[in-house]
């Protein structure tokens, strides 16, 4: 049986054009990528327009992907990652 432990998305790194690499925590990615989606609502891919609140959508992005393009050369990617203390 898999350890739970291989599931958990407690900590990310985040790479964004011209900036540092940053880590965060969940909570922390949450709250960046519903900024970025509330500047970003006309630009958004069909199946976040579909859905209905700007926290859902943030939700569904960390849930299924890595990577938010809202055009070419501006994007937000996001990897799990984990952190020893």
């Amino acid at each position: 049986m898999p350890d739970p432990m291989m599931y958990q998305q407690d900590d990310f790194v985040v790479l964004e054009p011209n900036q540092q690499e940053q880590f965060i925590t969940a909570n922390e990615l949450l709250e960046k990528l519903k900024v970025v989606l509330a500047h970003s609502q006309s630009k958004l891919p069909q199946e976040l327009q579909s859905l209905s609140s700007i926290e859902e959508q943030a939700n569904y992005l960390i849930d299924t992907s890595c990577e938010l393009v809202l055009e070419p050369g501006q994007y937000l990617q996001w990897y799990a990652v984990r952190l020893e203390k």
